[in-house]
């Protein structure tokens, strides 16, 4: 264990940022294929239903078809997975919500089902590491969908066009995978080589030295936890895994490592050709003998997640519920406007949620006035309503991995239209309404997370530390031996790698809480120059440095 000087524990705020908050970040290298895939998503159920004169039942084909937003960065076989479930969850969500609403016209009832619902959806989202775009849009469907005249027999009838869009969302998103196979795989190691680059041209020293290396730790640890559910044969996993070892080389000898050769490997990665890896050597199979150990074991379940979850589900469900009856006692027809702006701001501590908050506000209220330009054009026709929609939908994804309020601004004018499936409504009543939901739901909402503390933050810091401290004695324990095991080594060095990376993530969360006691901060910095050198010293061992530099050929590993 460190012993480092233990720093104060007095309780202190912390000041949330009001600069860079809707600073433009670089674009997805993904960006339009969710863009895309919604379109092919939306596009035929709606159509259809246009063909049919019933717009009014788009709500609910839309439920569906918003599936295949999820799961793109992952591997085809374990996106069918995710996929699948990510249909049940939306269309469970559904169910409850339309049983609701067919029992019962009473809003405030229906407001705290929402608010229940919502907090259930994020804590799920979170714990499973489903990502973006997370429970906001299971929320946006759910708690619309509480507020839509239902009657008991309508209800499966509805179900099955969920289910029968999902199910058309699901083939969507798994249609690249005939072109691609191993598509998912390759860019995450791109992007783990790409990151070990930059650390490895600041030379280990520097300023940004310390972010560098913690941002390619975690993207190495990213694409080794990608070619882990991957669920394919081993020569593709360790065609690639070869590569993420010089990733990690990078990690250990940055001044050793040519920044270039990693940047071109990269490269290659992005084409249609084949992967680029190793030649042969006598210990070359050793490296990724703990690969496919870790492979084998037993995970752990996203539900053993859940607990750390919780001030993040009382908050949620808290300030839903108050925007929504804030907005209900403001006379706004639509509450479920406010419940959603709330449940779109939570994050991982409440610097970030204040970020989101500013963000969904303006992105909102630009939207709204897109909206108020748009109206016109889509009110030309059933047809020029749904195109109108597609376009948005495309837009929104397409901009809104450089800033959330960006994307936003496409978002707000589509669900604005979506209301307007079942009829035209003035454009003014919606504009006023959508406006006043935005700030009654965005105050709200970090009102309850302001209310709700997340003090046990500090305790997991704690555990994350002790966790270090564990994986690098193993480590040690094996490096002092003359002759360890290459599958342990490997192991060894991978899970102490995981950890660090799951230290640093733990830290960051922490140190964004607004009133939270001093974290130790000497000692973080101390285990991770610890936990780094002792994982330099297994790269050694392994003769993995050494080998940084052998010239490379290729595997026929299609992309």
């Amino acid at each position: 264990m460190s012993s480092a000087t233990p720093t104060p524990s007095t309780p202190r705020v912390r000041r949330l940022p009001l600069t860079g908050v809707l600073r433009l970040g670089r674009p997805s290298d993904i960006w339009f294929k969710p863009a895309l895939s919604v379109v092919a998503s939306v596009a035929p159920p709606n159509l259809t239903l246009l063909a049919l004169g019933r717009l009014d039942l788009a709500m609910y084909t839309m439920a569906g078809s918003l599936c295949a937003l999820y799961a793109h960065n992952r591997p085809y076989a374990a996106r069918a997975r995710a996929l699948a479930w990510v249909v049940i969850g939306m269309v469970g969500g559904l169910a409850l919500c339309l049983l609701a609403a067919s029992l019962t016209r009473d809003a405030v009832v229906l407001v705290a089902v929402g608010a229940v619902l919502a907090a259930a959806q994020k804590v799920v989202c979170d714990a499973t590491r489903i990502g973006p775009p997370g429970n906001v849009v299971l929320t946006f469907i759910s708690s619309a969908s509480l507020f839509v005249p239902q009657t008991l027999g309508q209800v499966p009838g509805h179900l099955a066009l969920a289910l029968a869009a999902g199910s058309w969302a699901w083939l969507v998103g798994m249609a690249p995978g005939l072109l691609r196979p191993h598509g998912p795989e390759r860019r995450a190691t791109a992007n783990a080589l790409h990151a070990a680059a930059a650390y490895a041209a600041t030379r280990g020293t520097g300023a940004d030295r310390a972010r560098a290396r913690a941002t390619a730790a975690a993207a190495v640890q990213a694409a080794w936890q990608t070619l882990l559910s991957t669920g394919a044969r081993a020569t593709p996993r360790h065609a690639l895994g070869r590569l993420l070892v010089r990733a990690e080389v990078a990690l250990a000898a940055p001044a050793d490592t040519e920044p270039e050769r990693l940047r071109t490997w990269a490269r290659e990665l992005c084409g249609r050709g084949p992967v680029p890896r190793a030649a042969e050597s006598r210990s070359a199979a050793d490296e990724l003998l703990g690969v496919d150990a870790e492979a084998g074991a037993p995970h752990r379940p996203w539900w053993s997640r859940l607990g750390p979850l919780a001030p993040i589900a009382v908050r949620t469900a808290l300030g839903c519920a108050l925007a929504g009856y804030v907005s209900l006692a403001l006379g706004v027809g639509r509450p479920y406007w406010a419940l959603v702006t709330a449940a779109s701001l939570y994050q991982a501590n409440l610097t970030l949620t204040w970020s989101r908050g500013v963000q969904r506000v303006v992105g909102n209220l630009v939207g709204i006035l897109a909206f108020a330009a748009i109206a016109p054009l889509a009110h030309l026709g059933p047809a020029a309503l749904v195109l109108c929609c597609l376009a948005l939908n495309f837009g929104a994804e397409a901009v809104i991995g450089r800033n959330y309020w960006l994307g936003s601004v496409c978002v707000t004018p589509m669900a604005l239209l979506i209301t307007e499936f079942a009829g035209y409504q003035q454009p003014g009543e919606l504009i006023t309404q959508r406006a006043l939901d935005t700030l009654v739901g965005a105050l709200a909402g970090f009102a309850a997370a302001v209310a709700v503390t997340n003090r046990r933050a500090g305790d997991r810091v704690e555990h994350a530390l002790t966790a270090v401290d564990r994986a690098r004695e193993r480590a040690a324990r094996l490096l002092a031996e003359p002759r360890p095991a290459p599958a342990a080594l490997e192991a060894a060095r991978r899970g102490l790698a995981a950890t660090l990376v799951e230290l640093r993530a733990t830290v960051d969360a922490a140190s964004g809480e607004w009133w939270q006691r001093a974290l130790p901060h000497e000692r973080v910095v101390l285990t991770e120059q610890s936990g780094h050198r002792t994982l330099a010293a297994t790269a050694r061992r392994q003769g993995l440095h050494t080998r940084a530099g052998t010239d490379m050929t290729t595997e026929d590993v299609r992309p």
